[in-house]
């Protein structure tokens, strides 16, 4: 069998975009599936491209979530965007008269010499003393002028880069804090990669339409039309030559413009899925490890790109034929001027300045004509990334306050569920069934029951993270939604399963409720959560530096810390979702110590399956498919019997097996020195 080189496999990873499986023995070999390449991908683009560039919208992820601005609704999202502009009006006019007078300076030049060449240069009935003196003093003022234009030019670009920064910023920090705001269950369907382009690249072509889609074609329009102003006022007819090749021109260049966007518009959607790739790849990076699929991570990354690089370049060839085009405008309208001026010239009809002048002043022409070009296609980048950003921000945000939302109470009295039903948007089936249910306050309610019972949903609608879909959950005999949502969630208090930690210190991770919290504070929550022992072994101790998502540390440390700081909010309704079931059995002793004094006063919801967070809350709620079959204490469940029991005795035993087996490895330990 030939052995296969690595510049084979480099090639591979230049076409597969799904690794293809490793090949079965002979006698059980299915049909093998056709790798999908960047080349196939492509050509599937290609084909719908030519045919209908407008029936390509979104990407995928982007077609799943887009709930809010239709595609192809430009007037709204520019409407949008005149809005976000507004409050920068006046450094927008800034920028324009600043444009305006380096436009005024730069069109003196072409006047000044046609009045040289036909007065100074050419006029022999003048005194030659005298047209030098004049030529002397004309250059010396122009001189002036050119650096006044130099310097509106400079002041001119100062002002954009900072009103352009201050935008971006503007919009990134708005759509930050959209992000922030957003249901938790259209949050969980964007994909992070595709979030970080949004806040990053869209932001940046967006912001960059104020120069590209504004500022530059209106200054470039108003430059053409006075450089066409003075060209007609000095010579109609050379004027209309110089134009007469225009028309086409623009015609030529719209009909391939017209079809850049739809490119950009795939290329922006494919960067995300490959920005989310990556996202997940260095987050599962044990499992890609484990598994041994670096390469197949390899081969995803390159055929996207390789896919983004042949649209990229499918523009580029678009770009280029404009190019062209106008590439050979500039030379075309020149050689017109010269021909033509040059007979009028010759015949007497026009003099020797003007059609100096018109030289100068074609460029002038062209030049704003080929900005407002380059513009145009800038601006299809822009409007794609403004579409996105903008059907962001136009997404409801997450509940928001009622009219005359009420101030939260500073005590609980109790929390009551009253006949709740909730079902997850586009989940089907209700999650929770006809739940009713009082928490006193400062009373423990625990929740027990198999995975997918609910549990964990009953906490999501006591923390507002969802809104019941029927009944009410109430606080103090007031249903949750008639109050501040920010008020209320300042309430609570949360550690779940899934521990999530800061990439930061220590320190900062436990502060992170309550920034103002003084340092002896923060040592006192890690040490009642039983942190302080593993935190004093670990060099720079409270300041170490634990890595994105806590990833430093084990997950029994990390469960300590998110306890303690929950510990530090001090918080007056407190969920706990099995904070301790990634502890041993003596952390989780002395943990349950301190839970048992921070409970003390607190309205507190525990999810857990350990008997020693349960068994002395003051009610357990028994939840099986949404509905709550059982409830009482630990002894008046254990005597009813039922799923609760069946429970504990399976957990008593499990108990018993294990401690059985340690006796028996601890039995087996040779008792002296091997022969």
């Amino acid at each position: 069998m030939r052995e296969e080189s690595p510049a084979c496999d480099e090639m591979a990873a230049a076409n597969v975009w799904f690794p293809m499986p490793e090949p079965l023995p002979e006698s059980t070999s299915r049909p093998a599936r056709q790798a999908d390449t960047s080349r196939r991908r492509f050509s599937r683009f290609l084909e719908k491209w030519r045919k209908d560039p407008r029936s390509i919208h979104r990407n995928r992820q982007h077609e799943a979530d887009a709930v809010a601005t239709p595609l192809g609704n430009h007037s709204a999202t520019i409407g949008k965007y005149r809005t976000w502009l507004w409050p920068r009006r006046g450094q927008l006019v800034v920028v324009f008269v600043l444009g305006l007078l380096g436009i005024g300076a730069d069109l003196v030049w072409p006047l000044v010499t046609k009045y040289l060449v036909d007065q100074c240069i050419l006029d022999d009935t003048r005194e030659l003393a005298v047209r030098q003196h004049e030529m002397l003093v004309i250059g010396a003022a122009m001189v002036g002028i050119f650096v006044l234009a130099s310097l509106f030019g400079f002041l001119r670009h100062v002002r954009s880069t900072l009103l352009t920064s201050r935008l971006a910023f503007d919009l990134r920090q708005q759509l930050f804090t959209h992000i922030l705001r957003l249901p938790l269950d259209q949050v969980q369907g964007l994909k992070t990669g595709g979030v970080i382009s949004r806040v990053s690249n869209d932001v940046d072509n967006t912001t960059g339409l104020v120069q590209n889609a504004l500022l530059g074609p209106a200054l470039a329009g108003l430059r053409l039309a006075a450089t066409l102003a003075v060209m007609f006022t000095l010579e109609w007819r050379i004027a209309v030559a110089a134009i007469v090749i225009m028309p086409p021109t623009m015609w030529l260049h719209h009909r391939f413009i017209s079809r850049i966007r739809p490119i950009h518009r795939s290329v922006g959607g494919d960067r995300q899925e490959i920005d989310a790739r990556v996202g997940e790849s260095i987050g599962g990076l044990r499992v890609v490890r484990g598994f041994a699929r670096e390469g197949s991570e390899r081969l995803i990354y390159a055929v996207g790109h390789h896919t983004v690089i042949r649209k990229q370049l499918l523009s580029a060839k678009t770009h280029g034929m404009v190019n062209i085009v106008w590439g050979l405008l500039m030379p075309l309208s020149s050689l017109i001027i010269m021909i033509y001026g040059g007979f009028l010239v010759m015949t007497g009809q026009t003099g020797m300045g003007t059609l100096v002048a018109f030289q100068g002043l074609i460029w002038r022409l062209l030049e704003p004509v080929m900005q407002i070009v380059n513009s145009i296609s800038e601006t299809q980048r822009g409007l794609a990334a403004m579409e996105r950003v903008f059907d962001l921000l136009g997404r409801t945000q997450e509940k928001p306050d009622r009219e005359n939302a009420l101030p939260v109470p500073k005590k609980v009295v109790n929390l009551r569920f009253e006949k709740v039903d909730f079902a997850y948007p586009g989940g089907g089936r209700p999650v929770l069934h006809d739940m009713s249910f009082t928490i006193a306050g400062g009373a423990t309610i625990a929740l027990v029951g198999p995975s997918g019972a609910g549990k964990t949903t009953i906490t999501d609608l006591v923390a507002r993270f969802h809104d019941p879909t029927g009944g009410r959950v109430l606080l103090n005999g007031v249903d949750l939604r008639d109050y501040r949502l920010s008020g209320y969630r300042s309430l609570l208090g949360l550690v779940q399963q899934e521990t999530f930690l800061f990439d930061g210190t220590i320190r900062e991770n436990i502060r992170y409720p309550r920034r103002g919290a003084s340092d002896a504070e923060v040592e006192d929550a890690a040490r009642r959560a039983n942190a302080m022992e593993f935190i004093a072994k670990i060099p720079d101790g409270l300041d170490a530096i634990i890595g994105e998502r806590g990833v430093k540390l084990s997950g029994g440390q990390r469960q300590r810390l998110a306890i303690a700081r929950a510990l530090l909010a001090d918080p007056a309704i407190l969920i706990l979702d099995e904070a301790t079931s990634n502890l041993d059995s003596e952390s989780e002793r002395l943990i349950q110590e301190s839970l048992d004094t921070l409970l003390q006063g607190r309205t507190t919801l525990v999810i857990a399956h350990r008997l020693s967070t349960i068994v002395n809350a003051d009610q357990i709620l028994v939840i099986e498919d949404g509905r709550i079959t059982a409830r009482g204490r630990h002894d008046e469940l254990l005597a009813a019997g039922g799923h609760y029991r069946d429970m504990v005795e399976l957990q008593t035993s499990a108990s018993a097996g294990l401690a059985g087996l340690a006796g028996l490895a601890g039995s087996a330990r040779p008792q002296g020195p091997l022969p």
